[in-house]
Formats: C-alpha cells, sequence, structure tokens
C-alpha cells in the first residue's frame, strides 16, 4: 500500500470516528440530557479512550455546532431531492414532517442552540451554521415566492410564511413533548398526519377573508 493510500485510508477511519463520536454524542443527550453526559460518556459508548475523543473535538460546544450543522444539512438534502418533482406541496408536507417527526431532537437542537449563542462558542461553526439555514430558508423562500404569483398562497411576505410554518411546528413539537399531550392524543401518528396537513394548508390564498 503507497504513501497515499496509507493517508487516504487514515483520513476516511478519522471521518468514520468522528460519525461514530457524533452519533454516541446525539443518542446520549436524547436519553439522558445534555448537560448529564461527559465526554467520558460518550467515550465509553463508543469504545474509545477520552483522550480519543478530544483528537477530534476540542469542546461539547463543538459537538453540539456540529451535530446541529448536520441536522441543517439534512435538510438541504430534502430540500435538494424534492427540488424535481411536480408536486408543489411536497416541499412543505416533507419539511413539517422533518421538524415535527423527531420532536425530541428538534428541542435537543432548539436547546443547544440558546446554550451556544449565549457561551459565544466556535464562532466559525456557528457562522457555518447559520449560513446552511439561510440557504435553506432561501430556498423555501424561492418556492414560496412562486406560490405566491401562482396564486396559491395569499399575497403577503414570504417571510410570513415561513415563520407561519415554524410557530406550527415549534408549537406542534412542544405539544407532543408535554405529558398532557401523550395521554390526550390516542393516534400520534395520525395527529401528525393531521397537523401536517394543516400545515400545507395554511396560508393559502382567500384564508384571510380578503
Amino acid at each position: 500500500m503507497g504513501d497515499l493510500e496509507k493517508a487516504a485510508r487514515k483520513a476516511q477511519e478519522f471521518r468514520q470516528r468522528e460519525r461514530e463520536i457524533l452519533d454516541a454524542a446525539l443518542a446520549l443527550f436524547l436519553e439522558q440530557g445534555e448537560d448529564r453526559v461527559t465526554v467520558e460518556m460518550i467515550a465509553d459508548r463508543v469504545g474509545i479512550g477520552k483522550g480519543t475523543i478530544y483528537k477530534h473535538f476540542e469542546t461539547k460546544n463543538e459537538i453540539y455546532l456540529l451535530l446541529m450543522i448536520r441536522y441543517e444539512e439534512d435538510l438541504a438534502e430534502l430540500f435538494r431531492q424534492i427540488a424535481p418533482s411536480p408536486d408543489k406541496e411536497q416541499l412543505a408536507r416533507e419539511y413539517f414532517r422533518f421538524r415535527i417527526g423527531d420532536p425530541r431532537r428538534y428541542q435537543l437542537f432548539d436547546r443547544l442552540e440558546h446554550k451556544v449563542i449565549k457561551d459565544q462558542a466556535v464562532p466559525e461553526l456557528v457562522e457555518k451554521l447559520h449560513a446552511i439555514r439561510a440557504a435553506n430558508l432561501d430556498n423555501l423562500t424561492g418556492v414560496i415566492e412562486s406560490r405566491i404569483r401562482e396564486g396559491a398562497l395569499e399575497d403577503v411576505p414570504a417571510s410570513y410564511h415561513i415563520a407561519a410554518a415554524w410557530a406550527l411546528a415549534h408549537g406542534a413539537v412542544g405539544l407532543m413533548e408535554s405529558p398532557f399531550y401523550r395521554k390526550f392524543i390516542d393516534d400520534k401518528e395520525d395527529f401528525i398526519d393531521f397537523l401536517i396537513s394543516i400545515g400545507i394548508r395554511m396560508g393559502n390564498k382567500g384564508q384571510r377573508g380578503r
């Protein structure tokens, strides 16, 4: 095996180990809460030494941000997959399903963002996160403006439609994670489908009665 091949293999193994660490960290954060999880716990879950974690990540804040970046990149990939579809409601449908389909993960990342912004942690990663999110918002804006021109949606700023969608998703996540909801709603999958159907129709032309 040549030196270049060895270097490429080593780099691939490094990236794979990084993915394993992030996957283990996410699972532990969801199971136990991010404040209770230590670097030692993450290392134990992966089956490596604590020192190996620090070869990949300097702080937990870096792990937090990389997980959030991966979440937004997953949404960006979803948009790329949907873009060629002739179904004009598919983006809205899949956006809501992405946001509310895993409410615990949504709430985790919402908490983590408050933490890293408060700590002013790893500004270059915060900048990357915001750049990916801005690109996702641009994609949403383009779709919404197109549907406004077609007369399908109310002719208001695209930001109104995006903020309304965010409010519905955010409220839905809070509801689904509440103890009351768990007792009140029997068929949770059907309820999610119902919420998504509301989200798709939200903002349709004529809903404001004008």
